[in-house]
């Protein structure tokens, strides 16, 4: 095998330890998943997952950051922006797109939440968290339009979790759920604004 066979089958290994630690974190609970467990799943030995990552906490990072990588990019984004009500709805736009793909990081770190609080992975997602709150809402403006500005974010965060709950096409549903958080951080932009 050449050197890119090699690197493309490490890379297909990782990718796999990964999906399969995803899978298991999320059914059992990021503290009841050993690295034996997911090796098993594998069929492949313990060194094999070593070989990747050093630790189970590595493996969560890992997925953390490729499935949150859109997400950061979003943040990077709106950062060289200026704070307008046309980089908020953009920011919205490009976020929402990156919560579709990381619906499965998010329901594994609502439901091991006291678990990986304390853990990398739980301090960077406070801090992307964060990160778009700030970009989305103004200082110095009044609190009940920061809070209407952190409310369509919250929105946005559980109502892509909710999605799946309700009929139509999920590009109907996403639309809809873009529509209503766009509604609340406008009316909290409008209300920034001197009214004529």
């Amino acid at each position: 095998m050449g050197e890119n066979g090699a690197r493309k089958s490490q890379g297909d290994t990782r990718r796999r330890i990964q999906e399969v630690a995803l899978d298991l974190f999320a059914e059992q609970g990021y503290e009841k998943t050993s690295l034996r467990e997911i090796a098993e799943v594998l069929q492949v030995t313990k060194p094999a997952i070593y070989y990747h990552f050093r630790s189970k906490e590595e493996i969560l990072l890992s997925i953390f950051q490729n499935l949150g990588r859109p997400v950061a990019d979003a943040i990077a984004w709106g950062e060289a922006q200026p704070r307008t009500l046309e980089t908020k709805r953009e920011l919205l736009r490009r976020y929402g797109a990156a919560l579709d793909g990381t619906v499965p990081l998010f329901r594994l770190m609502r439901e091991n939440e006291a678990t990986l609080r304390d853990l990398e992975v739980g301090r960077e997602f406070n801090d992307q968290m964060t990160a778009i709150g700030e970009l989305l809402t103004e200082p110095g403006t009044p609190l009940i339009e920061q809070l209407r500005c952190m409310g369509a974010l919250l929105t946005l965060h559980f109502g892509t979790f909710a999605l799946p709950h309700f009929e139509g096409s999920d590009e109907e549903k996403r639309e809809a759920l873009l529509s209503i958080t766009m509604e609340m951080v406008e009316r909290a932009h409008g209300a920034e604004e001197p009214r004529g």
